[in-house]
């Protein structure tokens, strides 16, 4: 190893900024392949490392946390930490770190470009368009839903939500919210109303979801909560696919119960639930979210910062588990 001190492991590549920065003092291995390990594989590669930075398709559990005993830390490159045992990992005194505010922005920019393209049915039309199926205009055709002066609802309040909210600005939208805790800056700044989810979804036109995955969120949209929507509404999820109940969703479209709607995640992914894939007012993106250069390089370069100070024997910057340094 020469000079490095550390010998990390990567479970897939990450932009280079990232690899950069943990080169310079340590000794780091990264998968050479574009996919997902194995379990085989990851339990094997986290074994005498001094730290691992993991991707959000890396179950981190007891198993894992135990395979790579001697560790520092893991820093997972995400902001989402739901494939991380925070419990294992605290009892066994391993720190944990996520990747948060460095895509808040790309990912609220990502909830509008997924409202308008549900909204206004772009990926409809652009399908009739390269299949050589339109025949020309007509005033019935592509009708969608109307986005200035509408109500918008955000379904959880934190940076993203509360971010995609404040973009609503410059369509004159009335904005609900449903959060834990109350957010006086939309309130202040929108006159956003803090409601329960049940009138949010009730009187939406939009519907955006922005929550955590938890076991209190898991189908936190489900057949009823689907039900309660407007037949003219849209559902837009950039969150965490198990939040919504996709088999009910497939249901609900199928049937125009909803207008539409649009993600970028899903329940299993990278699977669709059945005829999601049919569907015409589902709008489908690749979990891209947090896809654009300066978010990703953040996301490398706070990760490899999170590891290097686990590594240092110092407290990370965000840190998932701080009661281990008590």
């Amino acid at each position: 190893m020469g000079d490095k001190v550390f010998k990390v492991y990567v479970t897939r590549r990450i932009p280079e900024a990232g690899l950069e920065l943990l080169r310079k003092s340590c000794d780091v291995e990264v998968n050479p392949e574009d996919r997902p390990l194995t379990r085989a594989e990851l339990l094997e590669k986290v074994k005498g490392r001094d730290g691992i930075i993991t991707l959000l398709t890396d179950r981190v559990d007891a198993e894992v946390l135990d395979a790579a005993a001697g560790a520092k830390g893991f820093a997972n490159c995400a902001v989402g930490f739901d494939n991380l045992d925070i419990a294992a990992a605290t009892a066994r005194k391993m720190p944990l770190s996520n990747t948060p505010g460095v895509l808040t922005l790309a990912a609220a920019e990502m909830a509008w470009a997924l409202l308008f393209a549900a909204g206004r049915r772009v990926v409809e039309s652009d399908k009739a368009m390269r299949s050589g199926g339109w025949q020309g205009w007509g005033p019935l055709q592509f009708i969608g839903g109307d986005v200035s002066g509408k109500t918008l609802g955000v379904v959880g309040a934190g940076r993203i939500g509360a971010a995609m909210a404040m973009m609503s600005k410059g369509f004159g939208m009335k904005v609900l919210y449903a959060d834990d805790a109350p957010n006086p800056r939309l309130e202040a700044e929108l006159g956003a109303r803090h409601v329960g989810l049940a009138e949010l979804l009730k009187d939406s036109d939009y519907v955006s979801l922005h929550v955590p995955l938890t076991p209190v969120t898991r189908h936190l949209i489900d057949a009823e909560a689907l039900a309660l929507m407007k037949p003219t509404a849209y559902l837009i999820n950039t969150a965490r696919g198990p939040v919504v109940d996709e088999a009910a969703l497939v249901k609900a479209l199928k049937e125009r119960r909803i207008a539409g709607a649009a993600l970028d995640v899903y329940e299993f992914e990278p699977r669709l639930a059945p005829g999601l894939a049919e569907l015409d007012n589902a709008v489908l993106t690749a979990h891209t979210a947090s896809a654009t250069r300066s978010s990703r390089d953040g996301m490398a370069l706070k990760a490899a910062e999170n590891l290097l100070a686990m590594m240092s024997g110092a407290r990370p910057p965000d840190c998932l588990n701080p009661e281990i340094y008590k």
